[in-house]
């Protein structure tokens, strides 16, 4: 399997005439439960080169991205966003996508002080456009040229390193929430839909953490919050 390079970023860097460029990813589309996460990571073209052990953040053991994130800092700048299961139920998976990408942009920007020229987003929509514009009203404008790219997440290293520091972020966050809801097995499924997930969605109804327009459940199972 051939390891994600910086070809596409090179590309980009000469295309918008600057030499930061970030790649983005999405995490957590198809659970059940839980915030979607947005992963961002910049590097400078033009002294950066791929990070070893990047890949397809699914092809790799959760050991694995979480040694990589240790490394993955010291080679880009990163940030993550999220957007509530709330925030799904509300503006819909696309805007919450898009404002999990915003956030993430935002941090990325505010914590390491500079700007990406360009940005390689994975996916062939561009979903940081739906975003809910009220509530980006207080983040850092997105103005860097951006490139889409399907299974960016195995070509292009940026977005491997988006991908890998969204997803780690997001299966602790779900870890975290297993302690206040263990029937769901979310510290095992990271809120995606397991056959324990199922079930116990089905005898015990849904939490504030699930996506309540996906209508998961029976209405009568509807309301469990504690």
């Amino acid at each position: 399997m051939q390891a994600p390079d910086l070809s596409l970023e090179s590309q980009l860097a000469l295309s918008c005439g600057g030499t930061l460029i970030a790649g983005m990813d999405e995490v957590g589309r198809g659970a059940l439960a839980g915030p979607v996460a947005v992963g961002v990571a910049a590097v400078d073209i033009a002294v950066a080169v791929p990070l070893e052990g990047l890949r397809d953040s699914k092809k790799l053991t959760a050991r694995q991205r979480e040694r990589l994130t240790l490394a993955i800092p010291a080679w880009a700048a990163t940030a993550v966003g999220f957007a509530s299961a709330e925030e799904i139920d509300t503006y819909g998976l696309s805007a919450a996508l898009g404002l999990a990408g915003r956030r993430a942009w935002h941090e990325l920007v505010s914590v390491s002080g500079a700007v990406p020229h360009g940005m390689v987003l994975d996916g062939n929509s561009q979903w940081l456009l739906a975003a809910p514009g009220a509530l980006c009203e207080q983040l850092s404008p997105m103005e860097a040229q951006t490139v889409l790219q399907t299974k960016a997440d195995a070509l292009c290293a940026t977005v491997s390193a988006a991908a890998i520091t969204a997803k780690v972020a997001r299966d602790a966050l779900m870890v975290d929430l297993a302690q206040q809801y263990p029937d769901y097995g979310w510290d095992r499924n990271k809120g995606y839909g397991s056959a324990t997930h199922r079930e116990s969605l089905t005898t015990l109804g849904v939490t504030e953490y699930h996506r309540r327009s996906w209508n998961l459940v029976p209405e009568q199972l509807q309301p469990r919050l504690l």
